[in-house]
Formats: C-alpha cells, sequence, structure tokens
C-alpha cells in the first residue's frame, strides 16, 4: 500500500478507538459521557492506542495484501482486540496513578471497538481510498486458475491483474520473461502464483529478487486468493504435500470441540425428546412402517459407524443402488417435512455424545457410495482426517449434494469446501456453522 494509504489507515484505526470509548462509556452509564469522564479515561487509553496500533502492525493489519483478504479481517481483528484488552487491563493494573480500574469497560470496549474497526476496515476505508485497483499478475494455469482469473476479471474488487500467465501455454522463458517484467515494473503490487506449478519455479529465483528490491511487492499463493473468493478449495492446484501439512490441528482445540460436542447434543437431545411422540405418530399414521432406519457410515479414518435417524424414506436400501446410482426408493409425505425441517437427523445427537460424529465436519457417506468417490476423486479420503458432523462447511456452501445416488461432479465441487474445512477449522468456523445452520433451519431451507 502506498504511504498515504498506510498515513490514512492509522489515523482511522485512532479515531475508531477514540470513538468506540466514547461509545462504551455511554453504553455503560446509559448516558453521554460528561467532558470530564471522558477526559478522565482518554488519557491514560491514548497512550494504549499507540501500543495497540503496534499490535495491529504485528497481527498484519497494516500489511500489502490486506486488501486482498478480506474475509479474515474480522478473526484477526479480534483475536488482535483480545490481545489489546489483556494488554490495557495490565496496565492499569500496573499504573494506578490513573485512579481507574475499568474491568466491566475494558470488556465492553472489546466488543464495540471490534464492531467499529471491522466496520471502518470494510466499509468505509474502501470507500474513501484511491480509486485506483491494486494491480497485480497471475501466474498458473489450470481450470481453477482460469476461474481466479475470470472472477477477478468481473467481481468488485480492489484489486485487478495487469495480465494473467497460463503456465501451460506459455513456455519456461516465457514465464520468465514476465517474471523479470514484474520485477521493473513500479506499478505492480502483488503477484499471485501457484508454487507447485515447475514453470513457476524457475521464475522463482528472480521472483525472490524483485520482493527485496520492490517496496510495495507481495507474493501470493494462488490457492490462498482462491479460498479467499470462493470460500473453498481449488482442486486442481493442491497436492498430497498440502493435504499432509492441514492435517494438524492445536490438541486445545479437539479438547473444546468435544466438550462442545458434548454439552450441546446432551442439552438439545434431551429437549428434542419432547418431539419423539409426535414424530413417531406422524410416521405411523402416514404408512404404517418402521420409525427408525439404522445405517452404517464412514467415520474418521474409514472406521464403519452406525448411525440412527427417523425414516423419512420408503425404506431402508442402505446405500445399495442399482446400476445408475439411483435409489428406487421415494421420500415419504412426512418424510419430506422431517427432512426440510432436518428433524431426521434428531437421532443422530447420540452419536455425537457416543463420539462418533461432531456438530460440525464432513457429511458421513454411505460405505457404497464412498467407495466410488475414493476411487474417482482425487484426496476424497482427505475428509476422513476429522470426524463427520451433523452440519458442515459443505452443507452450508453447497447445495447440489445428490441425495439418494451418488454424482462425481457434484461431489468433486463439495469435496472442495470439505477440504477448505480441514484447512480452516477452528471454533470460530465452527461457531459460525453452527448459527448459519440454525438460519436456514428457521427459515426451513434445504432438505
Amino acid at each position: 500500500m502506498p504511504k498515504r494509504e498506510y498515513l490514512a489507515l492509522f489515523i482511522g484505526d485512532i479515531l475508531v478507538f477514540t470513538a468506540a470509548l466514547w461509545l462504551t462509556l455511554a453504553l455503560r452509564y446509559l448516558q453521554p459521557p460528561s467532558a470530564a469522564l471522558f477526559k478522565l479515561h482518554f488519557v491514560p487509553f491514548s497512550i494504549l492506542f499507540v501500543v495497540w496500533v503496534l499490535v495491529f502492525f504485528l497481527a498484519g493489519l497494516y500489511s500489502r495484501h490486506t486488501p486482498l483478504f478480506q474475509s479474515r479481517l474480522l478473526a484477526t481483528i479480534v483475536y488482535a482486540q483480545v490481545i489489546n484488552v489483556a494488554l490495557a487491563a495490565l496496565f492499569f493494573f500496573l499504573t494506578p496513578v490513573f485512579g481507574i480500574a475499568p474491568k466491566t469497560n475494558l470488556v465492553l470496549y472489546l466488543f464495540v471497538s471490534s464492531a467499529l474497526i471491522f466496520l471502518w476496515r470494510v466499509s468505509l476505508y474502501p470507500r474513501i481510498r484511491s480509486g485506483k485497483k491494486i494491480r497485480g499478475v497471475l501466474i498458473a494455469s489450470g481450470p481453477d486458475a482460469k476461474r481466479l482469473a475470470e472472477e477477478v476479471k468481473t467481481g468488485r474488487y480492489t484489486f485487478a491483474f495487469d495480465y494473467v500467465v497460463d503456465t501451460k501455454e506459455a513456455p519456461s522463458h516465457e514465464v520468465i520473461q514476465r517474471a523479470c517484467r514484474v520485477a521493473v515494473d513500479t506499478g505492480v503490487s502483488f503477484i499471485v502464483v501457484d508454487l507447485s506449478d515447475r514453470a513457476v519455479s524457475s521464475a522463482l529465483p528472480i521472483i525472490y529478487d524483485a520482493a527485496f528490491h520492490k517496496k510495495r511487492f507481495a507474493l501470493i499463493n494462488a490457492v490462498d486468493l482462491y479460498q479467499e473468493l470462493f470460500e473453498r478449495e481449488p482442486l486442481s492446484l493442491i497436492n498430497y504435500e498440502w493435504v499432509l501439512g492441514n492435517i494438524g490441528v492445536s490438541r486445545l482445540y479437539d479438547i473444546l470441540k468435544r466438550g462442545t460436542d458434548i454439552v450441546f447434543a446432551f442439552i438439545v437431545g434431551a429437549v428434542s425428546l419432547i418431539f419423539y411422540p409426535f414424530v413417531i405418530l406422524a410416521i405411523k399414521l402416514d404408512d404404517g412402517g418402521t420409525v427408525f432406519i439404522e445405517q452404517v457410515r464412514v467415520g474418521r479414518y474409514q472406521e464403519p459407524i452406525r448411525i440412527l435417524k427417523f425414516r423419512s424414506m420408503s425404506g431402508n436400501d442402505d446405500g445399495r443402488y442399482g446400476k445408475n446410482g439411483k435409489t428406487s426408493l421415494v421420500v415419504t409425505r412426512v418424510g419430506k417435512w422431517l427432512r426440510l425441517l432436518r428433524i431426521d437427523e434428531l437421532p443422530q445427537l447420540w452419536n455425537v455424545l457416543q463420539g462418533d460424529l461432531s456438530l460440525v465436519g464432513p457429511r458421513p457417506e454411505l460405505p457404497a457410495i464412498a467407495g466410488v468417490y475414493s476411487a474417482k476423486i482425487p484426496y476424497y479420503n482427505a475428509r476422513y482426517l476429522v470426524a463427520p458432523g451433523l452440519t458442515g462447511w459443505a452443507q452450508l456452501k453447497h447445495d447440489r449434494d445428490p441425495h439418494g445416488g451418488h454424482d462425481i461432479m457434484a461431489t468433486k465441487e463439495k469435496l472442495s469446501y470439505d477440504l477448505y474445512y480441514l484447512k480452516h477449522r477452528s471454533l470460530f468456523l465452527d461457531l459460525f456453522i453452527i448459527l448459519q445452520t440454525v438460519r436456514i433451519l428457521v427459515s426451513a431451507r434445504g432438505s
């Protein structure tokens, strides 16, 4: 970013910090703060503002590629503000000379300032910054790279590609020539490359050298930018190294996720028992068949698990489909509503308690279908590195999931969302998925 844009962000952040302090005091005392009260807090907080800007800098909120990755902004701001509030608490504890110990105010300030900073960074700042788009170059190949180039070309983004080099069509020496052009072109601020592409490897020394000589230069992995724009993984740009590099997660996350699963499943599962008699009666009056069905699904590490559901179809084929890959069963009249409201999956809360399922994760597939997908779709088995879930990122983002059969193309696209979750999974993302699922259930969308 140019120096004037750094300055604009810095001044804007300070003003937002100040406005957040005033609003915090107003909410705390349910009236506009007096000049004396605001001054009492502003003097020590002005010292903290400088420290907080430094934390923002260390968190990457002033980096060159920040305008390219807006979706990560909220999480980064929240994490930075948590650190800022912790530093403020330590500051007031060690310097009682200011005569205030704003414990409640600091907690309230965390939420107010995070919201205002996000609003400033995402909504207001892009409107006042220079109208010129950040100039960049894309060097990659394949269908996902073409889709990325087309999205940037037609979408409303703060950046654009000056030119695109398809490494499959351009010879290696041309890729190198384009890299040299980037090195001397002062108007190019970033370059997006497929780091796994062999043609790019020959140009990396030039790009590497350019990174040390250009003041406004950023090297972006094409996979990262694709994730940002499409919220899924580009299957044509990943490899086994990518999969192996994204299987790890903190032990603390696993413990907290499992604890959340148990608490939520126990509470919701117990409450849902109230509705069981009505569901059972509706199924019996509809066609008189069995109420529950039990199916074998593929769980974590490809271990078989048995899940329980309310029957929503005319029978239980357990995934044994005909030659055309479609089931001969049909959804019942009651089953249509059970699926629409996701009531048919309520018994699976007990699978969550047992640990076979999680609240959030890839959809658990039937073994027969999973075998077809594993044989025909690269990296499909990577989704088994995490526990399957009642809901998930793919279930939210991909509404063309085949039911009662298999579909290779649709499932490949769905896998791209599962792999996105595999890489980005966190308690923050899990909570977002759960809240979005509740919103969908309330609006009765999906089946």
